[in-house]
């Protein structure tokens, strides 16, 4: 069975939402909001969401602020209670583009087990010291996963299986805040999870909201490098044995 949903992790992006569920809408899919513990005129426009679209966009709601990750992981738990199998998570901010979704999920349809994650094609709009810094990410990520597999861990734009990404948090706390989307994919990549990268155009919206702390976000993404790199270790001899199989 392939039951497909659209996941929206938000907090404080009420000036973005409402055009970003209608984009998603256009493409048929069921749409889930997750609010995280968002301010109230933020919180209203959600609910005005929900509301004009019953049966269609779902909204769940943390009283408090817990972060991205945890906001991402609650749809998933969220998902699987209402059956879906497969789940598109999409930034509420505006940045990725929705014209892709039907490529996210016929690639998903073909992949069922694999991970569709989307590699980003800039505008000029990117700002280029955040564009410069990924490349500091991509290096830790090919490093923990000896591999070149994962092409941009930091986007997300990205559809997973909902099965394996529900045993992984099972059995490690993974990061709840903007260290989730590359701890995630190295964590998946681990458990022997294809990643499938698919192209799709990023763009930074003028009046976007960016909800990265520079200093806490930082110290997080600095902590999962060094943590991953020595979960690498330990599957050492098992990612070369798979390093080798696939040569």
């Amino acid at each position: 069975m392939f039951k497909p949903c659209v996941m929206i992790p938000v907090y404080d992006h009420e000036h973005a939402i409402g055009a970003v569920v209608e984009a998603v809408l256009a493409h048929g899919l069921p749409c889930m909001l997750v609010d995280d513990g968002s301010k109230p005129s933020c919180a209203r426009v959600l609910d005005q969401l929900a509301a004009a679209h019953p049966g269609t966009v779902v909204l769940v709601r943390h009283a408090v602020n817990q972060g991205k990750g945890a906001a991402v992981l609650t749809g998933f738990r969220s998902a699987a209670q209402a059956g879906y199998t497969h789940l598109l998570q999409v930034d509420a901010d505006g940045q990725h583009n929705t014209d892709d979704i039907p490529r996210f999920v016929a690639l998903a349809r073909l992949h069922p087990h694999a991970v569709i994650a989307g590699c980003p094609v800039y505008d000029q709009s990117v700002p280029k010291l955040r564009l410069y810094g990924r490349y500091l990410t991509h290096v830790w990520i090919w490093i923990n996963t000896l591999s070149f597999a994962i092409r941009d861990s930091m986007c997300g734009f990205r559809i997973y299986p909902v099965a394996p990404v529900l045993s992984l948090d099972a059995r490690c706390a993974l990061g709840k805040r903007m260290n989730f989307d590359s701890e995630i994919l190295v964590r998946l990549f681990w458990d022997e999870v294809q990643v499938v990268n698919l192209p799709t155009r990023v763009t930074y919206p003028s009046d976007g909201v960016s909800h990265f702390m520079a200093f806490r976000d930082n110290v997080l993404i600095s902590r999962m490098h060094t943590v991953l790199f020595f979960g690498m270790l330990i599957r050492l001899p098992k990612l070369l044995a798979r390093k080798w199989r696939s040569a």
